[in-house]
């Protein structure tokens, strides 16, 4: 018996190729994940080093139409996604005027609901990994239980236990499991790496947003003061 691939796929009983069909399977739905992450986070980074570059001196100079206007032109930019949501609650607060809550609270709460959404989008994916990285090496295993029952199959049928009897078997059940866990362990390596580099873009995106916030608390300040002082005089 020549013991090669496609020897042991033909000699493989349906069981046995549906649970290798559902290993490629779950191999595929890992690639496309970990590829549509990488690009999406590569262009995302981009976007925002760009976004950053035009929005720090209209932040410095606190000119909110122009930031809103380039805040919307780096839609792919999470942090420009952000700010524009929590400048956009920041004016609108201040502009209908005083209430039970201040402006600069309003756009805080409008940041935590916002970062909340982005996180949930940068995360998409990450589940399908976490589930191929936890569930193939059971599949792989089920696959080697299949083999192993084929084996024994072989020699109930033959009557005897030599080596070419249980050769298909055995043969089926390695490659199951090699199967299950070549596509388990990139998973699991994967959502470690991903999960890193989100973890990442979540933290500058909180400390972008206490900065924001801040220069609110500032000009909010600034603007009361104004205020007071016109009435006064």
């Amino acid at each position: 018996m020549q013991f090669d691939l496609a020897h042991i796929w033909a000699s493989m009983g349906l069981v046995s190729k549906l649970i290798a069909f559902v290993l490629v399977l779950m191999s595929i739905a890992t690639i496309a994940v970990v590829v549509e992450r990488v690009i999406a986070l590569a262009r995302m980074n981009a976007e925002t080093r760009a976004f950053v570059k035009e929005a720090q001196p209209l932040l410095d100079a606190w000119d909110t139409e122009e930031l809103l206007r380039v805040s919307d032109r780096y839609r792919l930019s999470a942090l420009a996604r952000l700010v524009s949501s929590a400048m956009r609650r920041f004016l609108r607060a201040e502009s209908e005027g005083a209430g039970n809550l201040t402006p600069v609270e309003l756009a805080r709460r409008e940041v935590e609901r916002r970062r909340e959404a982005l996180s949930a989008d940068l995360r998409r994916g990450l589940s399908v990994l976490a589930s191929v990285g936890s569930v193939a090496p059971f599949v792989g295993l089920l696959g080697t239980v299949v083999g192993i029952i084929t084996a024994f199959q072989s020699i109930a049928t033959t009557g005897s236990g030599g080596l070419g009897a249980v050769s298909a078997g055995i043969s089926e059940a390695l490659i199951e499991t090699a199967l299950g866990l070549s596509v388990a362990i990139p998973s699991v390596l994967f959502f470690n790496y991903l999960t890193g580099k989100i973890t990442a873009v979540e933290t500058a995106l909180e400390r972008s947003a206490g900065e924001l916030l801040d220069d609110m608390e500032n000009q909010h300040g600034r603007a009361s003061e104004e205020r007071i002082l016109e009435e006064a005089a």
